[in-house]
């Protein structure tokens, strides 16, 4: 289970006078729970990838708590990061290694035997097409490689948590498609994920509960159906321009109203 409990970041920009204080993340507070996937929806700049990277150990809080079952992510770190995958939106990978490199490489960063590793190597290489591009170097390879081989090195430990920041950004339909097949599938294993996104179709396809963030502040929490319903909406779409944004949203009603 992962957990933000009012968690907050704030940054100071420029120096003396021109100093200012940027308020990321202001008392976000939600829950993913384990067998479920919870999409983390608000718009660009909203505050979600700070939140994650809190979550995930990377970034501390100015307030609050990170926890990964139960455990803090910035006093407990090391354990912390042996209990989660983690698929950033930068999915940087050493070039100048094979898919196989880079994915044994951090399964040795996890402590893994070599006999588990390649035990696991096995099972992540079938399950993601890995096939063709395991033993290439991963210059060059296209930005659905680029995923599988992040993402198999996110699942090579086998952790039961899993923060993916975005997954889905950039690749075409046929991996978007192998992605949410693998992700249902982690689902069902009792796994707990936690996804980043701005697309409705990506919350409609995979979501069981959805967390709205809206300028660094959780605005609600639930199923597509309760979102709807607490925001008297057609759909999951109006119920997040409701709900994320209830003034602007308001405003725009009135004056289409007017016309």
């Amino acid at each position: 289970m992962i957990e933000s409990k009012d968690l907050s970041k704030s940054f100071t920009t420029g120096k003396g006078k021109q100093a200012k204080t940027v308020h990321a993340v202001s008392h976000a507070s939600f829950v993913a729970r384990d067998g479920l996937i919870t999409a983390l929806l608000g718009p660009n700049g909203a505050g979600k990838t700070t939140t994650m990277r809190m979550l995930c150990t990377l970034v501390e809080p100015s307030a609050g708590q990170a926890l990964v079952d139960g455990l803090d992510a910035h006093k407990d770190a090391v354990k912390v990061r042996a209990r989660l995958g983690v698929l950033s939106d930068a999915r940087g990978l050493y070039t100048r290694l094979t898919a196989r490199e880079n994915v044994r490489y951090f399964g040795e960063l996890q402590g893994m035997t070599a006999q588990a590793i390649e035990h696991r190597m096995d099972i992540l290489v079938h399950q993601l097409g890995l096939q063709s591009i395991i033993d290439r170097r991963t210059e060059g390879f296209s930005q659905g490689e680029r995923m599988k081989v992040a993402l198999a090195r996110a699942l090579i430990h086998d952790p039961p948590n899993l923060i993916l920041d975005e997954p889905t950004n950039g690749l075409d339909i046929m991996t978007i498609r192998l992605l949410r097949e693998l992700l249902k599938n982690l689902r069902s294993s009792g796994k707990c994920i936690l996804l980043s996104t701005h697309i409705m179709q990506e919350v409609a396809a995979l979501a069981d509960e959805v967390v709205i963030i809206s300028a660094g502040t959780t605005v609600a929490q639930g199923t597509v159906d309760e979102l709807q319903q607490r925001a008297d909406a057609a759909d999951m779409e109006e119920a997040f321009l409701k709900l994320a944004f209830p003034d602007q949203y308001q405003e725009h009603f009135a004056q289409g109203a007017q016309v």
